[in-house]
């Protein structure tokens, strides 16, 4: 491989990431002409939505840049995060994912072949590796498995014990899957930084880290499964999906925390990419009798948004037009998928529907309803109604 060719291959790796720790690792792997081992973990827990397109096509880029990637279905990792996922639930939840993920990526019309799908249960329960959690447990003190998963793990004044495993094992993953690199978002940057300060502790080499910007939702905070309106489902149909975008916030002229635009850059952008050969987004403006805006880089949108040549009102039907076009492969493989449909059904039940309680009308007068006993005598009253 030339030099070329390898700088190439990197500059797609680090395409729109926030930051990569100890690139030299994967440089070094490039220059010699390997395939660099990524993997990404995701503990099953809450349905995914579409800000799973987000680390999705990072993923679709390192497979185009010819990186073995594994997926870590991190169903232990779930039930350990202050009980997010009732473990009874967890082995559907994990299926669950990995039909969406390998529908985002077909979507994108990325090749699954290289794609590994490892099951967190699959080793985590080995003895070796419980092994090695008590050498770590030796070396790492309470504050520092804190503070590791400040920001990823639900934290109280009582948390349970399981809190503090959860940073560790996710550290240890890192040497069982074998890889060069663990790729995630930038709010487990305290989690990687433990990494590497961790595993040489126990004998085990440092890995590098590819860390993805957070990327605003809707409604400018985080895209959560537990806000309804703040995402959106993958196999929302089309109208749901073009209505939760119409009501998204989007100040005129203002770029930051504008959860449209970035969805625009971190996913619609690399998609048409990975699709076409070449990023493109199309704002069409017939109704006002112009010609499209036509973009291929963000920063052209960005200048055009400020100057209110795109606005919310342009912008928001364009994103909905994409975002349903890259949907609809996703919701037709759902149809066509009796299993999938199964799955989903085991993974996230319906909740009960509440029964509604009798009220107790009361009565006339006394004993009005009461069984009558067998011999007991009844009393027939005047016809109140009689003339």
């Amino acid at each position: 491989m030339t030099d070329i060719e390898a700088k190439s291959r990197f500059a797609l790796i680090k395409e729109n990431l926030a930051e990569v720790l100890n690139p030299e690792i994967i440089e070094n792997i490039l220059a010699e002409g390997r395939h660099p081992k990524i993997y990404w973990g995701t503990a099953t827990t809450g349905r995914p939505h579409c800000g799973y397109f987000v680390p999705s096509i990072k993923i679709a880029q390192y497979l185009a840049a010819g990186c073995d990637v594994t997926i870590l279905l991190a169903d232990i990792h779930g039930f350990l995060d202050n009980l997010k996922a009732p473990i009874e639930l967890v082995e559907y939840r994990a299926k669950y994912y990995r039909f969406v993920i390998t529908a985002i990526l077909e979507a994108v019309g990325v090749p699954t072949q290289k794609l590994r799908f490892v099951l967190g249960s699959s080793y985590q329960k080995s003895p070796e590796y419980i092994m090695d959690i008590y050498k770590l447990s030796s070396v790492v003190s309470e504050h520092d498995a804190k503070k590791a998963g400040a920001e990823v793990v639900k934290q109280s004044d009582n948390s349970p014990l399981s809190g503090l495993l959860y940073p560790i094992l996710q550290v240890l993953d890192e040497q069982y899957l074998d890889v060069d690199a663990q790729f995630g978002g930038v709010d487990q940057r305290k989690l990687f930084i433990a990494a590497k300060e961790w595993l040489p502790k126990v004998g085990y080499r440092e890995r590098a880290h590819l860390l993805n910007p957070m990327v605003p939702g809707l409604h400018g905070g985080k895209m959560s499964s537990s806000e309804e309106d703040s995402k959106i489902d993958l196999l929302d149909p089309a109208e749901a999906v073009t209505k939760k975008i119409r009501k998204a916030v989007a100040a005129p002229q203002v770029v930051e925390e504008n959860g449209l635009l970035a969805f625009v850059e971190y996913v619609l952008l690399p998609a048409s990419g990975l699709l076409s050969g070449k990023p493109s987004f199309t704002v069409e403006r017939e109704r006002d009798g112009l010609e499209p805006l036509v973009y291929d880089s963000i920063g052209k949108m960005h200048e055009d948004y400020k100057n209110d040549t795109l606005t919310p009102q342009l912008l928001k039907p364009a994103v909905a037009k994409v975002l349903n076009e890259l949907l609809e492969p996703i919701r037709k493989a759902y149809e066509e998928s009796p299993e999938w449909q199964e799955v989903t059904l085991k993974a996230y039940p319906p909740p009960p529907k509440k029964e509604k309680k009798k009220k107790d009308k009361g009565s006339r007068y006394p004993g009005a309803g009461k069984p009558v006993q067998e011999g007991e005598q009844t009393q027939t009253l005047p016809d109140r109604t009689a003339a």
